[in-house]
């Protein structure tokens, strides 16, 4: 484990006390003018993220218009200002770590140090076996996350790099310059796996990020990632907390048509609409979000009913996020 694990991460907000909240839209038949509209609307509203997926296409729906992740995170943190960007997740075995180090590393430093950095092991098997890259077994991916993790971190933290391992070998590898977060970009991992993710977690994350998969056990998470911290002696408070949910937010009139659609478009038991509990009215979902702030968790990241309208987010920033105290702000 690197020595700056649990430290403070950040130049900017995340240096900071306060709950957070984030916008996942992934890429999905938008024009890059829509996306670039509705990052620029989180940013006016004081959303503190945007997040996109890592695929070489849609999965499910290979026909849907789609843009390569890492591009659009570079144009659309030139188009924004304050808003921090990133990816649930990376897909790690896309690129090589020393590539994707460096890329990060020059992303936050155009960006001014705006990068949230999420990596995972890989999660669509179809889009690797068309493409001709290498999958495996779900240990193999979860070993060459950790050396992935290894690297990165390492190439992060310190101008020089050397490591050697089973899948990968770098040696006297220069990053310069270094990013503009110190003592990085923030590492976020995303699962629920108790033999392999929870570990990684514990090991290398500034942030770990509970999916709509796993809503329904996030006592039982909890605690299960409190006592894998504990086991290799890392404090758990150290370990900052997220959700991923899916948002069906609406005035009390229309609230059965807002969840209609969210149950018609995420009501798969996979995206967790019924257990993240974030369905109602403002008043309902800001109930929920303190029970979970009391549990530990700090940044809540959603995907919409309605793919980001500003109408759905001018409520959540009107009517939500002033009850928790905001990076650098109370809450009133």
């Amino acid at each position: 484990m690197t020595a700056s694990v649990g430290e403070s991460v950040g130049t900017g907000p995340r240096g900071e006390a306060g709950v957070e909240f984030g916008i996942y839209l992934p890429q999905v038949a938008l024009e890059f003018e829509s996306m670039v509209d509705r990052a620029l609307e989180c940013e006016r509203l004081g959303l503190d993220s945007f997040w996109l997926f890592d695929h070489l296409y849609t999965p499910g729906a290979p026909a849907a218009p789609s843009f390569e992740g890492w591009t659009l995170a570079t144009a659309l943190l030139a188009r924004t200002s304050r808003l921090r960007l990133g990816h649930l997740v990376t897909c790690n075995t896309f690129r090589h770590p020393a590539l994707l180090a460096k890329m990060a590393t020059t992303l936050d430093v155009i960006s001014g140090g705006r990068l949230e950095f999420g990596i995972g092991s890989g999660s669509y098997e179809q889009e690797h076996r068309e493409a001709g890259l290498p999958w495996g077994t779900p240990g193999e991916r979860a070993d060459r996350l950790a050396e992935a993790l290894d690297i990165i971190t390492q190439m992060f933290e310190q101008p020089v790099t050397t490591y050697s391992g089973r899948y990968y070998d770098v040696h006297d590898l220069p990053n310069v310059p270094q990013p503009v977060q110190r003592p990085r970009p923030p590492v976020h991992i995303g699962g629920a796996g108790p033999k392999r993710t929870l570990p990684l977690v514990a090991r290398y994350a500034d942030v770990w990020n509970v999916p709509t998969y796993a809503l329904d056990r996030l006592d039982e998470l909890n605690r299960a990632m409190d006592a894998e911290c504990e086991r290799i002696g890392r404090d758990p408070a150290s370990l900052r907390r997220s959700v991923e949910g899916v948002l069906a937010i609406a005035g009390a009139g229309q609230v059965d048509e807002v969840v209609e659609l969210a149950r018609r478009r995420y009501g798969q038991p996979g995206y967790g609409l019924d257990a993240g509990g974030f369905a109602g009215t403002p008043a309902r979902v800001a109930d929920r979000i303190a029970q979970l702030v009391d549990a530990g968790f700090t940044s809540f990241i959603f995907i919409t009913h309605d793919r980001a309208s500003t109408e759905t987010l001018e409520l959540l920033a009107g009517e939500v996020l002033p009850c928790f105290p905001r990076p650098g702000r109370p809450a009133t």
